[in-house]
């Protein structure tokens, strides 16, 4: 119960993510492999996104979970089950340990399989540079052509050892969304590094 409370205080994260129900196996598969493919994580069900709890019928969400793992995840993803009470409702915790098989993908449409890792909140679907290093190969990172905010980002960081998001919004005059969604991609193919062990991330050239 406290453990449950914590995590629910911490909020989502690279390691903890909340749905009020699972409706559809394709969006949840998602999430798994992005677990499986990065350092595992922990699925809330039965908790809204502002974390408030609504509960669940555990049996009806696994099925649906197992109907995920199985055929919309390859190669599969196991899964493990608690359920806690809260309040006179249960919250199904899943866990995906981190995967000794990366890289997995999800079953986007048919025959469009897709890899995700995770990165803060989000499952962030992944290019062939981060299969490789999944697969521990020596990464080939993709040259991409860069659009100038990519640019205003790598030259930043030319100037100075670290970059916050914080600094990138203001320098390169954006949202914080479009900031971010900039920097995780420049992290994805490589030209980044994250570091998220601070009291605030900030990314260096890789």
């Amino acid at each position: 119960m406290d453990e449950l409370q914590r995590l629910i205080w911490q909020g989502e994260n690279d390691q903890v993510d909340f749905k009020q129900r699972v409706t559809q196996p394709e969006k949840i598969a998602r999430t798994m492999v992005s677990f499986a493919n990065t350092r595992g994580g922990m699925i809330l069900i039965g908790i809204k996104d502002n974390g408030v709890v609504c509960g669940v019928d555990p049996e009806e969400e696994k099925h649906t979970l197992q109907r995920a793992a199985s055929f919309y995840c390859d190669p599969p993803v196991e899964l493990s089950y608690e359920e806690i009470e809260v309040e006179h409702h249960i919250v199904l915790k899943v866990t995906i340990h981190e995967s000794k098989q990366k890289p997995h993908f999800a079953k986007v449409k048919e025959d469009d399989w897709r890899g995700y890792v995770r990165v803060k909140d989000t499952s962030v679907q992944t290019s062939k540079m981060v299969n490789k290093v999944l697969e521990h190969e020596e990464p080939k990172f993709e040259q991409l052509p860069l659009d100038r905010h990519e640019n205003t980002a790598l030259e930043l960081l030319q100037k100075q050892p670290r970059l916050t998001l914080k600094q990138y919004m203001k320098a390169a005059n954006l949202s914080e969304r479009r900031a971010y969604r900039i920097l995780v991609k420049l992290v994805i193919h490589g030209y980044l590094r994250l570091h998220d062990k601070e009291k605030e991330d900030y990314y260096t050239l890789s």
